[in-house]
């Protein structure tokens, strides 16, 4: 019989809701069970594109035997982290506590039932191996220790809330905010960065783009032109390698080697954000025509496989298809030959490596940018027009013929937060880029949210099916108006100024903490867990803290409004002797300090509808990160004083920096010599 996980909107949910496992998802009806049975808690935490969430499912939870001995024991309890990231904050930070090690997923801790854990790991095998115990050994030692170490464990449990409450910072500091961090913070990044292979560190390697768009920005503020460099070699580098889905565009989650060549081979939205914005800066800034590649890529995938038809963007692709991991993505040389000419099979081995031995499980290959078009034409004799010809015909073959295969499963929830960082990266890509499709795609993907998740002046976190439902994240309301600022340059819609300022006041009503400074995870009327937090590290995302500074202070000096800049100082001032000390975990509130201490240049365009689009178009091939464009054309109603310029025949504009504005501009080329001044000044 089906579980109680057959009502949820989780896909990761329903995945388990067949499972023998007398599942709950997390709410009042299984803490009272537990309170009310005494029985501990088992919590299980995964997402539905992760390879080891599957494997554990497969070997332990759809296992009746296994799941008879966690129903006698335990409050079985599951959880999305992707729909619960409370929880996983939480719980992550409480497995770090209790093991020293750092946590993941699947994720599995034993709780109280008052929800202090007090034992915990990761996967667990079904049978023991990799030096770890079987899972059904390990519930009933588990279980035991319940029964007969009760004292202990209170014990244990007042020691780890003891520990909870040291772990952010909660008093105002006294503090003088200068440039030394964003030096130690590049110095540190030079330190670790891998001169062969690009990125930073070794293997497994992530993509990092909250840390090297700060670093493009740092050499823009006049810092070391080695930043740039490091930054740009990094992503070609993964743009040749094997994270990056070379037939479909998109980039995977990680690469299990330091080569970026072979990928743990989920596809998440939240990367694919970010990355798409980097990319398209970096093609900007040097003109390197596979950034433009990556770019085409990334937005071509998300606008054919991951927008859903209302609007809203679809969270993830699997790792697994057929229960295999990257089945969908690998080839070998005969499925290829079969496919291509002989000429084309020629090129596409030696562009691709399928000509070197397998590079995946020692017989597929995952496609690597192994040669360049022009050193294959070289090596074979060829025209280079020929050539990249012929590895055009050969790749929408391969392409067509994997379109075929099994698909790997798609997560079809729609979160509010990792939308907010596609419809970034959609804005900024479709203004680099001039590709008005990309920018519908993002607005499409607002007005979905604006119109169905944003009920009573309050957010959702998820929607999937017709229904929108879980109090919404600090990560939700500052991605999003980070978003909304991206946007608004892109094209001006007046509805999302005010959707913007809706929501920075929700940010500073619901989530500030006003005694302290700094953003909770969590609003004021959230449900009452274990405990709070304020993350203020960048992690796979960047940090809610560091972006909802950032764009409060942004919106600030766009409106001219003093509480969202206070707010914004008040955010520094807290974690300032944190990134002071550890700079390298916290690019997003450096960039927010940066320009704290040299404040954004605001242009302000003003003419008849339509009459600005090719200042833009020029403006727009510039890098210039600390500027905003914002194009108000016509004459609005409601606008704030600071964009209220006035109506001129032909285009005007305006260079502001806080409350100063230079006059009037009504030449483009003197407006770009003006805003480029003031990037490098």
């Amino acid at each position: 019989m089906p579980n109680r996980l057959t009502q949820e909107t989780s896909p990761y949910l329903q995945q388990h809701a067949d499972n023998p496992v007398d599942w709950f998802p997390w709410g009042e009806e299984a803490l009272k069970c537990a309170r009310e049975l005494n029985k501990p808690i088992l919590l299980s935490i995964g997402y539905s594109a992760c390879h080891w969430c599957h494997v554990m499912a497969h070997e332990s939870f759809e296992d009746a035997d296994v799941a008879a001995v966690m129903n006698q024991y335990f409050i079985n309890i599951k959880v999305d982290r992707e729909e619960r990231p409370d929880l996983d904050h939480i719980y992550q930070a409480a497995h770090n506590m209790l093991t020293q090690r750092n946590g993941g997923w699947p994720l599995t801790l034993f709780l109280t039932p008052d929800q202090v854990p007090f034992f915990g790991g990761t996967y667990f095998p079904k049978q023991a191996r990799y030096n770890l115990p079987g899972f059904v050994s390990l519930l009933e030692r588990v279980a035991e220790l319940y029964r007969t170490r009760q004292d202990d464990i209170a014990k244990q449990s007042l020691s780890l809330m003891q520990e909870f409450s040291t772990i952010q910072p909660s008093e105002k500091n006294q503090v003088s905010f200068n440039k030394t961090s964003l030096e130690d913070a590049f110095s540190g990044f030079q330190r670790l960065f891998d001169p062969v292979h690009g990125g930073f560190g070794g293997a497994p390697k992530f993509p990092l783009p909250t840390e090297m768009e700060f670093l493009l920005r740092y050499t823009m503020r006049g810092g070391d032109p080695d930043a740039r460099r490091m930054v740009l070699f990094t992503l070609q580098k993964m743009a040749d390698g094997g994270i990056y889905d070379q037939l479909g565009g998109g980039f995977c989650r990680y690469s299990v080697d330091e080569r970026w060549e072979i990928p743990h081979f989920e596809k998440m939205l939240y990367d694919n954000g970010p990355l798409l914005a980097l990319y398209s800066d970096a093609y900007v800034l040097s003109g390197e025509t596979s950034f433009n590649r990556v770019v085409q890529g990334i937005s071509g995938w998300v606008m054919r496989e991951m927008q859903s038809p209302q609007g809203g963007y679809y969270s993830s692709l699997d790792a697994d298809s057929e229960h295999e991991e990257g089945k969908f993505y690998v080839w070998t040389p005969e499925q290829a030959a079969s496919l291509l000419s002989v000429e084309e099979y020629a090129i596409v081995a030696a562009h691709y490596g399928l000509d070197q031995p397998p590079n995946f499980e020692d017989k597929y290959w995952n496609l690597i940018v192994a040669q360049p078009p022009d050193s294959i034409a070289e090596a074979l004799h060829l025209p280079l027009e020929q050539v990249t010809q012929q590895l055009a015909s050969a790749q929408e073959k391969m392409f067509a013929a994997r379109a075929s295969r099994m698909r790997p499963g798609r997560d079809e929830k729609i979160l509010v937060s990792w939308n907010a960082l596609m419809i970034k990266g959609m804005a900024r890509a479709g203004r680099r880029l001039g590709e008005a499709e990309w920018i519908l795609s993002a607005q499409r993907a607002v007005d979905f949210i604006h119109a169905t998740m944003w009920q009573n002046g309050r957010l959702f976190a998820t929607s999937k099916d017709g229904k929108s439902h879980l109090n919404a994240y600090l990560d939700d309301y500052a991605f999003m108006l980070d978003a909304l600022l991206e946007l608004l340059q892109t094209q001006f819609r007046q509805t999302d100024l005010e959707f913007a300022r809706a929501l920075a006041d929700v940010l500073l009503e619901q989530f500030e903490d006003q005694q302290a400074g700094g953003f909770f995870f969590t609003s004021h009327d959230h449900e009452k867990l274990i405990h709070r937090p304020k993350p203020e590290h960048d992690n796979a995302m960047p940090s809610g803290n560091g972006i909802a500074a950032l764009a409060l202070q942004r919106l600030g000096h766009i409106l001219g409004e003093k509480r969202y800049l206070e707010a914004a100082g008040r955010t520094l001032t807290l974690y300032y002797p944190f990134f002071a000390k550890q700079p390298m975990g916290f690019t997003s509130l450096l960039m927010t300090l940066q320009e704290y201490l040299m404040p954004p240049q605001i242009v302000i365009l003003r003419g008849e509808p339509g009459t600005s689009a090719a200042w833009c178009k020029q403006l727009f091939q510039h890098y210039w990160p600390d500027t905003l464009i914002l194009a108000v054309e016509g004459e609005p109603v409601g606008l704030p004083e600071t964009l209220t310029k006035p109506l001129t025949q032909g285009l005007s504009a305006w260079v502001c920096q806080g409350v100063q504005c230079l006059p009037v501009i009504e030449d483009c080329q003197t407006l770009i010599n003006v805003c480029k001044s003031g990037e490098t000044g």
